[in-house]
């Protein structure tokens, strides 16, 4: 059977970029491209009517910015998932967008192959960010815990998790892969694969980016600078 192509909605507001990354896009049978949207408010909007499995989201939008209309699609139809496009790499929108539910983000200056593979990994549930560039990210953005009794992005702290969670999770904030965690800690990759599904499950997080935000707000991590 032939697997059906990966939808996709591409929010901008130059008409140019979404022309240009429709373009992009659509020779490849892996995608469709079922719409574009020139601010967040259409977005959600078409995203309600079309249903992508991925929205690729600017987010510095008039009406409705990217980070509002991020929250508004994990709330409102949590099963498409949103890739962030961002002019900057160091940009403080882009955990804006992170935290709100995106999935990932992506320079507007990558390559056409970047982004094919980052819509790809998105739509297959992961995290685009890499792992050291998140942690760049946070540790300029984020500024240590709001408090002792600071929530994770989905309401949980640290105290549900293990030892060996708590490990793991401190392990992934600092910008170790998993391969980098089984070796540090002498765990097989399946074993950590594992307890990255419990943390995310007692932390109620949807995927790595959020988990790294939340240890940098819980005080498990401290930013640097």
């Amino acid at each position: 059977m032939t697997t059906p192509p990966v939808t996709v909605l591409i929010a901008d507001d130059q008409p140019l970029v979404r022309r240009g990354l429709s373009l992009i896009l659509s020779p490849d049978p892996g995608f469709e491209v079922v719409g574009e949207a020139e601010d967040g408010e259409r977005a959600v909007a078409l995203a309600h009517r079309l249903r992508p499995d991925v929205v690729v989201m600017d987010i510095r939008m008039p009406v409705l910015d990217g980070v509002a209309a991020t929250a508004r699609l994990a709330a409102e139809l949590p099963g498409c998932r949103v890739l962030a496009l961002s002019t900057f790499d160091m940009d403080a929108y882009v955990v804006g967008a992170l935290r709100a539910g995106a999935c990932g983000f992506l320079p507007k200056d990558s390559s056409p192959e970047d982004l094919a593979a980052a819509i790809r990994t998105v739509h297959a549930g992961e995290a685009v960010v890499a792992p050291r560039l998140l942690t760049r990210l946070i540790s300029t953005y984020v500024r240590g815990p709001r408090g002792a009794a600071s929530p994770a992005p989905g309401g949980a702290g640290r105290d549900g998790l293990t030892p060996r969670e708590a490990e793991v999770w401190r392990l992934m904030a600092t910008g170790l892969d998993n391969t980098e965690i089984s070796r540090a800690l002498g765990l097989s990759l399946s074993t950590v694969k594992n307890h990255i599904t419990g943390i995310f499950d007692k932390l109620a997080v949807r995927d790595r980016a959020q988990a790294v935000i939340a240890a940098y707000e819980s005080g498990l991590v401290a930013p640097r600078g």
